[in-house]
């Protein structure tokens, strides 16, 4: 029996290209054209095995859509799409149950990648931890918020107690079709320098703060390429102003 698919999405065109997709790959697929009707199209969840759901919408959002989606079924296996991301729309999605995230436009490859990864994962329940307020909220020390994070099909999971140096994050990546990559991000003396010098004290490689800007520049990595780094490798060297204050305040 085909797999059946529910599109949320207000873009018409957005719907019409991703059902195309869909429906060439062999799913079933449904229609809504805001969170309102996905909400009523999905029901308890049923007759559905996946739902591509947009983030920004008129009326009620994405992250608000993927509440009631799992406060209707827990269970339910739900895609997360943007333009307009950010790590921490990323964990706030993850935090409330999504099974995914991928950037709009996706590729036809990217599209039908992220369906069937998530198709193949045990469905993932919600963690019951509110979501900032703000996509853009302000990031504050903390250590990275959940263990993994998917992107554009790909799964991120950090590698505890693997540094062979400070200077070394090292990171498994699954691939949408289930292999497992070794990725080593370096912290590049030249960027903890500049911190230092910015903010007037030093914040060593082994520092925290520099095991968020790894995992982050690994996501985006993902998000904006949609493939694994080449050799596995990514050296953090570029800190933005705005890291700055985050930086004096770790």
């Amino acid at each position: 029996m085909s797999k059946r698919i529910l599109i949320i999405d207000d873009e018409e065109n957005i719907r019409r290209m991703t059902r195309l997709t869909l429906e060439a790959a062999g799913y079933e697929v449904g229609e809504a054209s805001d969170g309102s009707q996905g909400l009523e199209a999905f029901g308890d969840g049923s007759k559905w095995n996946a739902v591509l759901l947009d983030q920004r919408m008129p009326g009620m959002d994405g992250l608000e859509t993927l509440r009631h989606i799992k406060d209707h079924n827990p269970s339910a296996r739900v895609i997360m799409a943007t333009a307009y991301a950010s790590i921490e729309l990323a964990v706030d999605a993850m935090k409330l149950g999504a099974t995914d995230f991928v950037r709009k436009p996706m590729t036809p490859e990217i599209l039908r990648n992220a369906v069937a990864a998530a198709l193949s994962k045990q469905p993932l329940l919600s963690s019951a931890v509110p979501p900032t307020s703000s996509p853009v909220a302000e990031k504050v020390p903390a250590a990275p918020l959940i263990q993994a994070i998917t992107m554009n099909g790909f799964t991120i999971v950090e590698s505890e107690g693997a540094w062979n140096a400070p200077d070394e994050r090292r990171y498994t990546v699954q691939s949408p079709g289930g292999e497992n990559y070794d990725v080593l991000v370096q912290i590049d003396e030249e960027a903890v320098g500049y911190v230092e010098r910015m903010i007037g004290r030093r914040l060593p490689p082994e520092n925290s703060f520099w095991t968020v800007q790894a995992q982050n520049l690994l996501s985006d990595y993902l998000w904006n390429e949609g493939k694994v780094p080449p050799r596995g490798r990514l050296i953090v060297k570029d800190i933005g102003r705005d890291e700055l204050p985050v930086a004096a305040r770790w």
